[in-house]
């Protein structure tokens, strides 16, 4: 028969019969040995005596082990419910009063676990109804467009303009895509960033390149004031595609004529690159919200884009211990300072 089977009750009964049967063994032998009847009868009293308190103490054990019994299912039932949390018992020392404790801990735990997973729950809605929105525009003109082809005669002309309206869609869903798969990865982890020393101009050259055509298409005159020596160490891939969206967020608003400007400024403990742009600016309510995921402005609806550039832009910087600060001012601009830290 193995311990750890038997329920209390059945040990404590096999304590006290154990108990019993010493005192009666114990009896006999010194009955035996002095052959006092007074031994006898003092052995038998208290031995007596000892059965009447180890039943008085199995019957209270049982009875607060019951108690606690009930009390503990009855708060992991209201755990696993998350109505009610676990009361703390006073006596520190008692074996009740330690699993008390640790159960106040799991509680804990369990209300922390419960809360990061309705974050998850509410983030996935929320991203899950941001991408059907940003979807369902170019989806809806797609559809219309092929309609018209399929059901109605047009001329080659006609058809060359809904055919680039086609291609223009689609490389609207690719860019949302490819952008939602980048933050993706790396939010996930999936791509870590690897910093090492390398020159910052070269960074920011690679950013530039993708929107010199753009800038000159709209005339906007952009200057760069970096020191080409300056070594700093970062993710040059992934700091360029920060500073990308940054520069291309300011070419797409900013006027016909207006002006940017890149600058570094090398600190004590960070390098400071700024991006000033001459166009509409950014109100004080919005400066808060233009990094949250698809977060675009009413009255910028009609620019291309799907308003993930400053999100991801954000994350990568962060991700090497950075922040990006925001300065705006209605009708005259804005300024996006990039601070990125000097060591590693």
């Amino acid at each position: 028969m193995k311990l750890e089977r038997l329920s209390i009750k059945k040990l404590c009964l096999l304590i006290a019969a154990g108990a019993l049967l010493s005192m009666l063994a114990i009896t006999a032998a010194l009955y035996v040995l002095t052959g006092s009847t007074l031994v006898l009868l003092g052995g038998a009293a208290l031995t007596a005596c000892s059965i009447v308190w180890l039943f008085v103490l199995v019957f209270f054990f049982s009875k607060r082990l019951s108690v606690f019994t009930s009390d503990l299912c009855r708060t992991l039932d209201n755990m696993i419910s998350g109505n009610e949390e676990p009361k703390q018992i006073n006596d520190k020392e008692t074996l009740f009063a330690r699993i008390s404790h640790r159960l106040s801990r799991l509680y804990g735990i369990m209300q922390e676990s419960n809360r990061k997973v309705d974050e998850e729950r509410q983030e996935l809605q929320r991203l899950v109804s941001d991408i059907s929105h940003q979807v369902k525009t170019p989806v809806s003109n797609l559809k219309m467009v092929i309609d018209t082809l399929l059901t109605k005669p047009v001329t080659d002309r006609e058809r060359i303009e809904f055919l680039q309206g086609i291609r223009s869609q689609t490389d609207k869903l690719d860019f949302l895509f490819q952008a939602l798969v980048k933050t993706s990865r790396l939010e996930t982890g999936a791509i870590r960033l690897e910093k090492r020393d390398g020159l910052l101009f070269d960074t920011l050259a690679q950013a530039m390149s993708g929107i010199v055509y753009s800038a000159e298409k709209k005339d906007i005159a952009v200057t760069v004031d970096c020191p080409e020596d300056l070594q700093l160490s970062h993710d040059s891939k992934w700091t360029a595609e920060a500073l990308f969206n940054l520069l291309d967020n300011a070419v797409k608003y900013t006027p016909a004529g207006g002006k940017i400007s890149v600058s570094v400024e090398q600190w004590e403990m960070h390098i400071k690159l700024n991006i000033t742009d001459t166009g509409k600016g950014i109100s004080e309510s919005s400066r808060a919200s233009i990094f949250r995921r698809f977060y675009r402005e009413e009255e910028v609806h009609d620019e291309p884009g799907v308003g993930i550039g400053l999100y991801l832009a954000r994350e990568i910087i962060t991700l090497q211990g950075g922040y990006i600060k925001v300065t705006s001012e209605i009708g005259k601009g804005s300024t996006f300072s990039v601070f990125l830290p000097v060591r590693g």
